[in-house]
């Protein structure tokens, strides 16, 4: 045996410890597990809630492994089929359309879109969900903010572009991480009482915009009776459908129900999320709207 230069104590011939990762390597060289399954290993490691340890326990147990061989080999069959009917052109046997193979492609895609869109999910619950709080200036953003965290993050006053830059708070929701980003008022920024700093921010709020996975559109209830407030309420609901396309997962929530009445009140529909970002009315099924 040889002597361990550190320690003095004797060891045996060629020993030494194992490098990070070391035995999860040689798993996927000699077979053990795929490339998937390795991943799943630090993606287990790195997990910050238990649904995210969960999503990747399954997925180093095989399960997504599992529905790629499986999408693999229905492909596999598919193209065999167009050889064949490629290779016997003679044959009065339509190979293709006896076997559905304009099904079996349809099946596929939607096999393909659905375990995309699972995987989205498991990146969400790996990272976080990026949310990002847009409307006008002084509609409740920051209180917003201030009353998901739990905590005074973002500094609140009447006073209209209050919230300069971005300002982020990581909430949990049924142990979903969710990245809350505040972001400044959303206004014409040629006004002439908007100032240099208020622009950068103004600027900034729309870059967060580009990179969110969800956006919270917030809208004031008090102001719902001014004409002008409702015009630029709408011209900004376009700007941000031209900038960030049809597909951006956006919700539409009105704030401030303590300052409004019965007689006041706005009508309301099915999908309206009403919501006090002061007294906390209306939080939990915005919480439940998010997660979904």
């Amino acid at each position: 045996a040889e002597v361990d230069p550190a320690t003095g104590q004797p060891r045996l011939a060629g020993l030494r410890v194992a490098q990070p990762g070391e035995f999860s390597e040689r798993a996927f060289l000699n077979d053990k597990i795929d490339l998937a399954q390795a991943e799943a290993i630090a993606d287990l490691i790195d997990a910050s809630t238990e649904a995210a340890a969960r999503s990747a326990s399954r997925s180093l147990a095989g399960a997504f492994s599992h529905e790629i061989h499986q999408l693999r080999d229905a492909l596999i069959h598919l193209r065999m089929l167009v050889e064949a009917t490629l290779d016997f052109p003679e044959e009065e046997i339509d190979f293709l359309q006896q076997a559905d193979a304009l099904g079996q492609l349809a099946r596929l895609v939607q096999g393909c879109e659905q375990l995309h869109e699972r995987s989205r999910q498991g990146v969400l619950l790996r990272e976080g969900l990026q949310l990002v709080i847009v409307g006008q200036p002084n509609v409740g953003k920051s209180s917003l903010l201030n009353a998901l965290s739990g905590k005074d993050t973002a500094i609140v006053t009447p006073i209209p572009g209050t919230t300069r830059d971005a300002l982020a708070q990581t909430i949990h929701i049924d142990d979903v991480p969710i990245h809350v980003v505040d972001t400044a008022g959303l206004r014409d920024d040629q006004a002439d009482e908007i100032d240099l700093v208020e622009k950068i921010g103004i600027e900034r709020a729309w870059q967060h915009l580009k990179k969110a996975d969800a956006v919270l559109f917030l809208h004031d209830l008090s102001r719902q009776d001014q004409a002008a407030y409702r015009q630029r309420d709408e011209a900004l609901q376009t700007l941000i459908q031209q900038r960030l396309g049809p597909q951006q997962r956006c919700l539409q929530v009105w704030n401030k129900t303590d300052l409004i009445t019965d007689t006041s009140a706005p009508e309301r529909n099915d999908d309206c999320i009403w919501i006090s970002a002061q007294t906390g009315a209306g939080l939990p099924q915005l919480k439940q709207e998010i997660l979904a």
